[in-house]
Formats: C-alpha cells, structure tokens, sequence
C-alpha cells in the first residue's frame, strides 16, 4: 500500500465517468448494466448485513444508483465519490426521488481518517479496479467500518473468461458498455481481494459471482462461478 493517499486516483479514470455522468439515470444509456445489477446487488447486502436502520457508506457511489436503492430500504446512507459530476447528477436525482443521501467528494482513505469505525456496513461495488492501489481502499473500507460490521465489494476476476466476456463481449459485440470502460491488467483476482481482505482485518465470509445471460439478457447469482464479476461478503473481525 504505497500509493499515498492523495494521489490514489486516475484521473483518466475518473474522467470516462464525468464524461456519461449525465446519462446516469439512463436505464437504457451505457449505465443500463448497472441498473440491471442493481437489484441482485441490493438483494445480496440486505440478507447479510440487514439495512434497515444502517449506517452505510457507498464507496465509489456515482450517480447514487445503490446509494438511493439502500435508502429506501431504510439505511442511513452516505455516498462518496471523487468525480464532481457524477455526484451532481446524483444531488439532482435525489431532489426528483426524495431519498434522503449525503454525497460527498472525497476519497475513501481520507474519509477513512476523518471518521474511523463509524459505519455499520461499507459497500465498495464496481470500483476497485479503477484505482491505482485497490488494496488501499480494501484498507480504508476497513478502518471505516465498526468491529463486527460488514464490508461489501464487487469487481471483475482477472481470468481470460473475464476479458472474453466483461470486454470483447460487453464493449466490442453486444456494445453493452463503452470501449474502454475496462483495463483487463487491473481486474482483481478473488483469491487477491481475499488476502488484502485478511491483512486488512476483515474475514472472508462469502464470494458470489454474477453471470449474464445475453440471450434472456438477464444477470443471476452463481456462487461457484466467479470467472467473470463477483460479490464478496466481509466482516471486520471484533
């Protein structure tokens, strides 16, 4: 964890969101994938960590698609980003949707040292492998959240399934996503995220992967497929 808190970001990154951040909210637009996740996403945190009454942060929040979902299931959530329009974008949702979030432009490290062990669940979903030092942030989610509480991430396996189907399928075939929206040298193997995951404090409690059916053009949890996305389950040890 070299990475200086600071300068944890890239700025490329960050600008391909800033870009589409006004397409956000586009069910149909090139964030319909996560829209259509979303559900599956929600569904999975709730059973574990109940959010009813919860303090949340959504780490990498975007346009508030999972921050606004876990709200109105009754979390007391909080949303950080370090893209500024994206966060507008969000802001402007809320006023249409009335769901009650607080968005912040900050990194997860510095939120991390201003309010340590503070959150009763953490979610990091679609974000890690878009950062430069992703097991910064797995440290961060740690120091974030209360001992006991649970700790959610989500991102892409590096497998050659993975660059089959999350890039040649996804942005070149189907055009599900735009071209480029993946670096197939930054995808986190699960056995990866696990070990950062135990020097950070955390246990492993379960991976889950999520599959596409691109003719019911449907996705579906398969715990023992996790060649592709998955979804992994932690809890900070007390």
């Amino acid at each position: 964890m070299s990475t200086p808190i600071f300068n944890n970001v890239d700025h490329g990154e960050i600008a391909k969101f800033e870009s589409l951040s006004s397409r956000w909210w586009d069910r149909e637009g090139e964030f319909k994938p996560l829209h259509d996740i979303n559900p599956l996403r929600l569904d999975f945190i709730d059973a574990r960590a109940g959010l009813t009454g919860k303090k949340v942060i959504d780490i990498g929040c975007g346009g508030g698609i999972l921050s606004e979902a876990m709200a109105h299931r009754g979390a007391k959530v909080t949303g950080i980003d370090l893209g500024e329009a994206p966060l507008a974008v969000a802001r402007l949702h809320q006023q249409e949707s009335g769901v009650d979030v607080d968005y912040r432009n900050i990194s997860a490290e510095q939120m991390a040292l201003e309010h340590a062990g503070e959150f009763d669940i953490v979610t990091c979903l679609e974000m890690l492998e878009h950062v430069p030092d992703p097991e910064a942030v797995v440290h961060a989610c740690t120091k974030l959240v209360k001992p006991g509480g649970h700790v959610f991430f989500s991102t892409i396996n590096r497998h050659p399934k993975a660059y089959l189907l999350a890039i040649l399928g996804a942005e070149y075939v189907l055009k599900m996503l735009p071209r480029g929206t993946h670096d197939y040298q930054r995808f986190i193997r699960p056995a990866e995220l696990s070990r950062w995951a135990r020097k950070s404090d955390l246990t492993m409690r379960e991976v889950s992967g999520m599959t596409y059916n691109p003719l019911l053009k449907r996705y579906k949890l398969t715990p023992h497929d996790v060649d592709v996305n998955y979804l992994m389950h932690c809890q900070r040890n007390k």
